[in-house]
């Protein structure tokens, strides 16, 4: 014997009457330390070793690649890290210390990137003299490299 189904709001499909509920638990951060490189903290998935919670025990144990691109993408990662942390604990004036320090380290990382290579976003091209966005080298693309 099928449960009874009600149905919901139209376009929202039927449920079971008694339909269980979720009850999902998130834990609280205590704290912004120990944190990850920010290279490892990329390839885990989260800056903080705590929240560090393997799906399955499935371990993500690759390398970063060891290029400028590479490192952009770790520094940026860690800054939407700490952002999230700082959103539940906005008194933590040592984690907001640290991202100050890291965006500092990503502007100057981004800055150094554009003039070498070419721009990584559509808002780098305020820093060309031509509309280069579409030219070679592609921010990914290690085979060529503008020299300057």
């Amino acid at each position: 014997m099928e449960p009874e189904k009600k149905l919901c709001d139209q376009g929202k499909g039927s449920q079971p009457a008694c339909a269980p509920l979720a009850v999902p638990f998130v834990p609280m951060q205590q704290s912004a330390e120990p944190a990850y490189s920010a290279g490892k903290a990329l390839v885990r998935g989260t800056l903080f070793p705590g929240l560090d919670l393997p799906f399955m025990g499935m371990v993500n144990n690759t390398e970063l690649a060891d290029t400028p691109l590479g490192e952009l993408m770790a520094l940026d990662f860690v800054i939407k890290e700490l952002q999230l942390y700082l959103d539940t604990h906005a008194d933590d004036t040592e984690a907001f210390d640290t991202l100050q320090q890291y965006i500092k380290l990503f502007e100057t990382g981004r800055a150094a990137y554009v003039r070498k290579y070419g721009p990584i976003t559509i808002c780098d091209t305020v820093l060309s003299k031509t509309y280069d966005w579409i030219n070679d080298p592609w921010p990914w693309d290690y085979t060529k490299h503008k020299e300057g």
